[in-house]
């Protein structure tokens, strides 16, 4: 029975942490419950956004001094140590709370257990593991920038029923609905950078916002070994932050023009196979504290990632038409896998009808 009663409060508490989606990085999502012993809920808050208060400093401040003697439910284990905010630990400690019940530990080294031991210093009973599962699927990335130190890499993609992304004449407008695409937009607000190739520059001159849900832009990166693309294109727009990607030998004189518009960068690599290599694209993006990565495509730009071994989960929408044509565009070209036990396992698998379409996501099983 109190198994259940600590699952129905860390389930709000999870609820409140993913109010913030889109808005924490680099930090994860975390909320917070404080409960009475009546089982009343007393304080509620979460982390809204990096270098304001945490969600236990909120929860406190809503519950007041009815907080002395109470149970406070998090989604993730207290912080312990001084960054822009205080340890939320000591926060717990000082306001006189009992208990404290937690979804999972923090992998942060400058956390890592610490937390939960100085609870356990000052007496407060410790419990964790409630809601675990939920948890880590809620700050996956933030546990991959942190145990991998890169970002966690999303794979995402519309195809028809037989499997293409674009007719044999490049056609792709529109595969999926209206319900499908504002999804599309969500998963951009959800992750702090989107990437294309300039084949979908060319073919498609997209913009890469988030202007069908309300939440900020990512950070737009184009791959573009040549410079191939137009100042006019849509993603080199003021509307957000752009990297342009490209190689040493790209001319100069284009890519000090790029720079000089608002709000973009151009980034030159050494080509490696006549291609920007992904590992080192990869540093640069960490370097740059970027978390989490939606590669939109197109089909050689997945099959490179693909190949690469760098994804961490697909979001595969799944449209009810067909278009045939032994030449139209698949989701992921590249190599491939030699076998079908080669290619990737999805763990984790969901399913939601959005409209008439069909997204399937996963986390793509480690080898």
């Amino acid at each position: 029975m109190e198994n259940t009663q600590h699952e129905i409060y860390m389930q709000r508490a999870l609820e409140l942490a993913q109010m913030a989606e889109g808005n924490t990085s680099p930090n994860p999502m975390v909320g917070c419950v404080i409960v009475d012993d009546e089982g009343e809920i007393v304080g509620e808050g979460y982390h809204h956004k990096a270098g304001e208060p945490h969600a236990e400093v909120n929860a406190l401040k809503d519950a007041g001094t009815a907080a002395k003697g109470c149970t406070a439910y998090v989604t993730l284990e207290p912080c312990s140590h001084y960054g822009r905010t205080g340890p939320c630990c000591v926060a717990l400690a000082k306001a006189g709370i009992k208990k404290v019940v937690v979804a999972c530990t923090d992998p942060n080294p400058k956390v890592a257990g610490r937390g939960l031991e100085y609870l356990r210093l000052q007496n407060i009973e410790v419990i964790t593991g409630v809601c675990e599962e939920e948890a880590l699927r809620l700050n996956e990335k933030f546990f991959c920038w942190i145990t991998k130190q890169r970002p966690f890499v999303s794979l995402k993609y519309a195809m028809t029923l037989d499997g293409k992304i674009a007719s044999h004449t490049r056609d792709s407008k529109w595969i999926t609905g209206e319900e499908a695409r504002t999804y599309a937009h969500l998963l951009r607000k959800q992750h702090d950078a989107i990437l294309v190739g300039i084949g979908t520059v060319l073919e498609d001159d997209p913009e890469l916002t988030t202007r069908m849900v309300k939440g900020k832009n990512p950070i737009r990166i184009v791959l573009d070994s040549h410079l191939k693309m137009s100042l006019m294109s849509s993603v080199l727009n003021a509307a957000a932050e752009t990297i342009v990607v490209t190689s040493l030998e790209a001319d100069e004189v284009k890519a000090e023009a790029i720079t000089a518009l608002p709000n973009v960068e151009v980034i030159r690599l050494p080509l490696e196979d006549g291609k920007i290599p992904l590992d080192l694209l990869i540093i640069q993006l960490a370097n740059r504290n970027i978390t989490s990565l939606l590669v939109e495509g197109g089909s050689e730009i997945h099959g490179a990632f693909k190949d690469a071994g760098l994804a961490d989960r697909v979001y595969a929408f799944i449209a009810p038409k067909v278009v045939g044509g032994k030449n139209a565009l698949t989701p992921i070209g590249g190599t491939g896998s030699a076998t079908i036990d080669e290619g990737w396992q999805l763990d984790e698998v969901e399913y939601q009808v959005l409209g008439k379409d069909l997204l399937i996501t996963g986390k793509i099983k480690e080898a």
